[in-house]
C-alpha cells in the first residue's frame, strides 16, 4: 500500500507499527448542527481507508472523538463555544444539543454505509483524561498562563508548523493580536481555560472551574487509546493549519514525539464551484439530498468520481449521473448474479490484480471504479463476476449482496402519462409522443417502445 503523507508530502510505502494491527485516529465532528455533505465528505473517506486496510489484511483499531465542548466558533481560540451558541439559539441545554445532534451524526454514516471506528470518544467523558494530559504538559515546561486561559508556549518547540511549513519566528505576538494581548506568539494556543461565573458547560479542575481547549481533546484521546505513537491521523484539509499543528505542538510537549506516522487530508467540496456557506443556503445535508430523489447512497457513489485528495465540485447534475451510476451498477450486478456462463480464472485475476493496484495507490477510487464498469460490461454473464463484484464492493460499500430488483408501483400521474402516449402513437402524433416521452425521462423512467405498447424502466 502507498499513502499520501501531508507531513513528508510524499507518496510513501505503508509500514504500520504493528504488522498485523494498524492503528489509526480521525478528527470526528462538532455536535451543534446537523452535518451537511461536505463533512460528511471526510468521513467517507476515513471509511474507504478502513475498507482497503481491512481488504489488505489488517485488523484495525480505530479512534474517532465527538466533540461536545470546547470549539469555539473561531478555530484560534476566539468567539464563543460552539456548543453554547446552539444552545443559545435553539433555548436548549448544550448537553441536549450535543445527545441530539451527535445521533443525527451517526443515522447519516449509517445511512451511507460507513463502517464506524472501533472506538468514538465524547470530548466529555474524557475531561479527567484530558486534565492528567495538560498536567504532563505544564510540568515539562510548555506552558504559561495567563489571568483565563493557560496557553501552549510553541516557541518551546524546535519547531511549530511541520504540517502546513508555517515559521513561528514570523508569528511573534503584534498587530496581529486583538483578542489577548497577554499571548507570547500568535501562533499560541489555549489547552485550559477558566470558565466564567455563567458559562454552562465546566469542570472542576486543578485551575478552578475549568474547559479545556479544542485541541487538546485528540491530543489526550488519541494517547490514551493508542499510546504515545500511532499509524495514521485523518481529517480535512482544513485541519492542517491548526487544529493539526497544534496536536502535534501538544504531543511534542507531552512525550516529545510527533503522535502519528501518517497524516491524511481529505480535501474540500464545493457547491457548483464555489464554497458551502449558510449565506449561499447549500449547506446541503442528507435529507436535502432525499428531497430531491438522492438516495444516500448515490452520494456515496459521485464520491468516487475523484480521489480524496482533489477538490470534488458537488452539481445536481453529478448527483443525476451518479445515480444513473449506482442503478447501473445494481442492474449489472443482478444480471451477473443470474448468469450461468463460467469465466476463465486468468480473467477474474486480471480484474483483482487492477482492482487492487488502483485502491493500494492511495486510494484510488476513480481508477477501481473503472475496474467496476469493466466487470459489469463484461458480455459473459457469469456468478464469477458476481462474486468479484461482491468482494470489491467491501471497498465500495453498496451492500450488493443485499440488493434486490424493487417492482414500483406507478403513480396515477405517470400511468395517464402512459395513456397519452399511447393514444399519441397510435394517432402518429409523434410530436406529442416525444413531449410525453420527455416528461418521463425527466421523471427519472427509461422509455421503450413495444408491441404491446409503452413501458417504463426507473432509471
Amino acid at each position: 500500500m502507498n499513502l499520501y503523507n501531508t507531513l513528508t508530502r510524499t507518496i510513501e510505502e505503508f509500514k504500520p507499527i504493528d504488522e498485523n494491527q494498524v492503528k489509526l485516529y480521525s478528527c470526528g465532528p462538532t455536535v451543534y448542527n446537523y452535518a451537511h455533505i461536505g463533512n460528511l465528505r471526510a468521513y467517507l473517506f476515513m471509511d474507504t481507508l478502513r475498507r482497503v486496510l481491512k481488504y489488505n489484511g489488517y485488523s484495525l483499531k480505530h479512534v474517532m472523538n465527538i466533540t461536545d465542548v470546547g470549539h469555539l466558533v473561531s478555530d484560534s481560540d476566539e468567539g464563543e463555544d460552539k456548543m453554547l451558541k446552539a444552545a443559545r439559539i435553539e433555548k436548549k441545554d448544550p448537553f441536549e444539543i450535543a445527545e441530539f445532534y451527535m445521533n443525527a451524526f451517526l443515522q447519516d454514516i449509517d445511512k451511507l454505509n460507513i463502517d464506524k471506528p472501533e472506538i468514538i470518544a465524547r470530548a466529555t467523558e474524557h475531561i479527567g483524561v484530558m486534565e492528567k494530559y495538560v498536567q504532563q504538559i505544564i510540568e515539562n515546561g510548555f506552558t504559561y498562563e495567563t489571568e483565563k486561559t493557560i496557553y501552549f508556549d510553541t516557541s518551546k518547540l524546535d519547531k511549530y508548523g511541520v504540517l502546513s511549513n508555517r515559521n513561528v519566528e514570523e508569528q511573534k505576538a503584534g498587530a496581529r493580536v486583538e483578542f489577548d494581548s497577554e499571548k507570547k506568539n500568535i501562533s499560541d494556543f489555549a489547552v485550559w481555560i477558566k470558565a466564567p461565573e455563567n458559562h454552562l458547560m465546566k469542570w472542576d479542575t486543578f485551575w478552578g472551574k475549568c474547559y479545556p481547549g479544542w485541541h487538546l481533546e485528540c491530543s489526550a484521546m488519541s494517547y490514551q487509546y493508542l499510546g504515545e505513537q500511532f499509524d495514521i491521523h485523518t481529517g480535512g484539509i482544513d485541519h492542517i493549519p491548526i487544529h493539526h499543528e497544534n496536536e502535534i505542538a501538544q504531543s511534542k510537549g507531552f512525550c516529545g514525539k510527533i503522535p502519528a506516522q501518517v497524516w491524511m487530508h481529505v480535501d474540500f467540496l464545493t457547491i457548483d464551484g464555489g464554497k458551502m456557506s449558510k449565506s449561499l443556503n447549500n449547506l446541503y445535508t442528507l435529507q436535502n439530498l432525499a428531497d430531491k430523489g438522492y438516495e444516500p447512497l448515490v452520494y456515496r457513489m459521485f464520491n468516487f468520481t475523484s480521489n480524496y485528495r482533489n477538490k470534488i465540485n458537488f452539481t445536481w447534475e453529478a448527483m443525476e449521473s451518479a445515480k444513473v451510476a449506482l442503478n447501473r451498477l445494481r442492474e449489472g450486478y443482478l444480471r451477473h448474479k443470474e448468469g450461468t456462463e463460467i469465466i476463465e480464472k486468468e480473467t477474474i485475476e486480471n480484474y483483482e490484480e487492477k482492482f487492487l493496484n488502483a485502491i493500494n495507490e492511495d486510494l484510488n477510487m476513480p481508477v477501481a471504479m473503472s475496474v467496476v464498469w469493466e466487470v459489469l460490461k463484461n458480455p459473459q454473464k457469469s456468478k464469477d463476476l458476481k462474486d468479484l463484484l461482491l468482494k470489491f464492493d467491501a471497498i465500495l460499500g453498496f451492500d450488493l449482496a443485499h440488493y434486490e430488483k424493487q417492482e414500483e408501483s406507478l403513480s396515477d400521474e405517470i400511468l395517464e402519462l402512459l395513456k397519452q402516449r399511447d393514444e399519441a402513437r397510435q394517432t402518429k402524433n409523434w410530436a406529442e409522443s416525444d413531449r410525453i416521452r420527455d416528461i418521463l425521462i425527466k421523471e427519472g423512467y427509461l422509455v421503450k417502445d413495444t408491441k404491446e405498447g409503452t413501458t417504463l424502466q426507473k432509471i
